[in-house]
C-alpha cells in the first residue's frame, strides 16, 4: 500500500529565521493514488501579529488566529497523522523550512529526517520548462478548476494539488502546454509509434491509425508551426 500526503501550509511571511510562524496546515490523504478523504486542517494561533502583505495572500488575520491553537498542542496530532507517508508539496523548500523549525523549537524530530518528500514544482518545471509552474497555471494547462481558489488556504490548496498531481503523474492530459513562449506548444509525435507493435492483454482490442490518419495528423501539426 502506498500513502501519500499532499500538504500545503500558510505563514505569517516568508522566512522563520526573522520570527515568521506557520498559520494554517492542510493536508489530503492518497492511498494507493485515491483520494480518502483522511484529511487534516488547522488554524493556527502564531502569537505574534500578522502582516499586511501575508494578509493580502490568505485572508488570517490576527483577531480571527487569536482563540486558534498554538503550534504546540497541535504538533504530534500532526506528526502522528503523517507518520509512515511520502508528502507532496508545492514548493516544497518553503513549507519544509517553516514545518521543520516549528518541530526544533519543541525538540521534535524533523520531518526532513522522518518523510520522503516529491517537490511537485520541480516535477513541473522538469516536464514544462521555460513556461510558468505555479499552481494556477497547472491548473489551467490540465483543465482542473480551481475557481473557489481566491485566496490562498491550505486545505483548498492540497485538494487542488492532490488533482495536479494525479493529472501529471496520470500520462497526457493535453496535446497543448498554453502558457510557454509559443502561441501553440505542440507536442511532436513520432508517427512510426502510432502503429507501433504493443504486447496487450490478449482480450484488448487495438484500432491503429491508418495511413491517411496519419498523414491528416503531420498536415495538423505543419500548419500550426506556420
Amino acid at each position: 500500500m502506498s500513502r501519500q500526503i499532499v500538504l500545503d501550509t500558510e505563514t505569517t511571511g516568508m522566512d522563520p529565521a526573522t520570527g515568521d510562524r506557520i498559520v494554517e496546515i492542510g493536508c489530503v490523504e492518497m492511498v494507493d493514488r485515491m483520494l480518502t478523504g483522511n484529511h487534516f486542517h488547522v488554524y493556527i494561533n502564531p502569537e505574534r501579529d500578522m502582516p499586511v502583505e501575508a494578509f493580502k495572500v490568505h485572508g488570517l488575520s490576527e483577531e480571527f488566529l487569536s482563540d486558534k491553537p498554538v503550534f504546540a498542542s497541535i504538533a504530534q496530532d500532526f506528526v502522528d497523522y503523517i507518520d509512515g507517508a511520502e508528502l507532496i508539496i508545492h514548493n516544497a523548500a518553503f513549507d519544509m523550512k517553516f514545518l521543520d523549525h516549528e518541530l526544533k523549537l519543541l525538540k521534535m524530530q524533523t520531518l526532513s529526517a522522518q518523510c520522503g518528500v516529491i517537490d511537485s514544482l520541480k516535477m513541473a518545471r522538469d516536464m514544462y520548462p521555460g513556461q510558468r509552474n505555479s499552481l494556477d497555471a497547472l491548473c489551467r494547462r490540465l483543465g482542473i478548476d480551481n475557481s473557489k481558489r481566491t485566496l490562498h488556504g491550505a486545505l483548498l490548496d492540497s485538494e487542488i494539488l492532490a488533482q495536479v498531481f494525479l493529472a501529471m503523474t496520470g500520462g497526457q492530459d493535453s496535446l497543448f502546454g498554453g502558457e510557454g513562449d509559443d502561441d501553440t506548444a505542440a507536442v511532436s509525435l513520432d508517427p512510426s509509434l502510432l502503429n507501433a507493435a504493443a504486447v496487450l492483454p490478449e482480450a484488448t482490442r487495438v484500432i491503429y491509425a491508418t495511413a491517411e490518419e496519419i498523414a491528416a495528423h503531420d498536415a495538423f501539426f505543419a500548419k500550426l508551426k506556420k
